[in-house]
């Protein structure tokens, strides 16, 4: 009796156990769980922790929180221009409502994934068949990423899933045609810098002769105004020679001072003798004559 009834009362513990797990929900940081009843959702649990469900009748699916990747297959696309390339991408996406992915996607990644392939490589050769190939090509740093956003728009909304960021890994030519467009390419830039280059040297030249103008005309203008102040230096030392040679009184100081100035202007060297006639202006002056 005694074995019998041990093994009851651990029946009846494995069976409240197992109850007891099967009527609690444990919901992680980065996860959602769906709470399905008879299979339609019932009620979504998007904050960790522990909570309860109706075991035997409610069941539990659970969808990533986090951030996803998803990685396009390499894929050829035509430019406006009808040049070939070749295009490799990948995509950052999340599931922001779980209740539209379930209903939509019947909350399954992989047809997330579908739709994500299908969307974006749609979008990605709508938006390179409007450009021509050097326009994708310079696109490369982020234009490209941006229109191709702007190209599907607010699609994925319907599916309770964004889009965090699209990037390109690879935007390439075939190799048949890659020699052909980058010197083509290297030739145009080529172009561009000569047609830079003259136009500075025409706007240098242009400059240079103008300075050289300004410089010719200040010039000028200084070559005048130096003859003038020397014009009129000269006419007001002729004024006051006339001035001092007008005056009897100081007309033989004058006489003297000016004949000093030329003796000593003729002593020059280590020979400081001079010989005068007695004609000569300053002997005369010297002789008290």
């Amino acid at each position: 009796m005694k074995k019998k009834a041990g093994i009851m009362v651990t029946v009846i513990a494995v069976i409240l156990i197992v109850a007891g797990l099967s009527c609690t929900v444990v919901t992680g940081e980065n996860e959602y769980k769906l709470i399905r009843q008879f299979g339609k959702i019932d009620h979504i649990e998007d904050e960790a922790g522990l909570s309860f469900k109706i075991p035997f009748i409610q069941t539990v699916d659970t969808l990533p929180k986090e951030i996803l990747v998803y990685d396009l297959a390499a894929s050829d696309v035509i430019t406006q221009d009808k040049k070939a390339m070749i295009t490799d991408s990948f995509v950052l996406w999340k599931i922001t409502d779980p209740m539209k992915f379930a209903k939509t996607l019947n909350g399954s990644i992989g047809n997330a994934e579908n739709r994500i392939d299908t969307v974006i490589y749609n979008s990605i050769k709508n938006v390179i068949s409007s450009m021509e190939q050097d326009e994708v090509i310079s696109g490369r740093d982020g234009e490209l990423a941006l229109a191709i956003t702007e190209n599907f728009g607010t699609t994925f909304d319907q599916y309770g899933i964004e889009l965090v960021t699209i990037e390109i890994k690879q935007l390439d030519l075939p190799s048949d045609n890659k020699a052909a467009v980058y010197e083509r390419m290297i030739s145009e830039r080529e172009n561009i810098a000569a047609t830079y280059t003259a136009e500075g040297a025409a706007e240098a030249q242009k400059i240079r002769n103008t300075t050289d103008k300004e410089v010719s005309i200040m010039l000028s203008e200084a070559e005048k105004q130096a003859e003038i102040l020397k014009a009129e230096g000269e006419a007001e030392y002729m004024k006051i020679l006339s001035d001092a040679y007008a005056d009897e009184s100081k007309t033989d100081f004058y006489s003297f001072v000016r004949s000093l100035d030329a003796l000593k202007a003729s002593v020059t060297g280590d020979n400081k003798t001079v010989i005068l006639s007695e004609d000569s202006p300053i002997a005369q002056i010297f002789n008290g004559q």
